[in-house]
């Protein structure tokens, strides 16, 4: 089944030609109105949420994303370089990618299949710290208090970035 396509009247256009939809934003549903979500409610998700999916900027393939375990504390997130998971090296392609450029995004969403209106995502700006021992003790506790495969603190090291901008979304209030 394809996905239908967006035209600026508000209407979805079925692929397949058959009689097109309508938004929920439309008059017929008021109480599914989408929403911007303010800073302090896209932190509260990214903080609330357990996993997302980091994005950094790889010299030769461009955006490089992969799926990652993190948490929050005090305006940066950590994400670990764990012993838990299978890998070929501790030095990880995403840690290379951002001592060569700095600039990461960590998008987090809710996804209901059966329910569009739950339907909601954060994506944060985040900047590599590179050597920040300074908070890496923070965020480990912070992943061990997360994850209970991380209690142990089976880590090479922790990454860290700080949040410099959210932005996010919602289907409904």
């Amino acid at each position: 089944m394809c996905a239908p396509t967006v035209v600026a009247d508000r209407t979805y256009h079925r692929p397949d030609g058959s009689a097109p939809m309508r938004r929920h934003s439309d008059a017929h549903h008021p109480t599914s109105v989408p929403m911007r979500l303010t800073d302090d409610e896209a932190r509260a998700r990214l903080a609330a949420h357990d996993h997302g999916t980091l994005c950094t900027v790889h010299a030769g393939r461009g955006a490089d994303a992969v799926p990652v375990a993190y948490a929050v504390d005090d305006g940066h997130v950590g994400i670990a370089v764990d012993l838990v998971k299978p890998k070929s090296s501790t030095r990880l392609q995403r840690e290379r990618n951002l001592e060569a450029d700095p600039r990461a995004t960590l998008l987090v969403d809710h996804w209901d299949r059966d329910d569009w209106a739950r339907l909601w995502w954060v994506r944060a700006q985040l900047h590599f710290l590179g050597d920040a021992t300074d908070r890496q003790e923070g965020l480990a506790a912070r992943l061990a208090q997360r994850y209970p495969q991380y209690r142990a603190r089976p880590f090479a090291r922790v990454l860290v970035l700080r949040i410099v901008g959210v932005s996010g979304w919602a289907a409904s209030g």
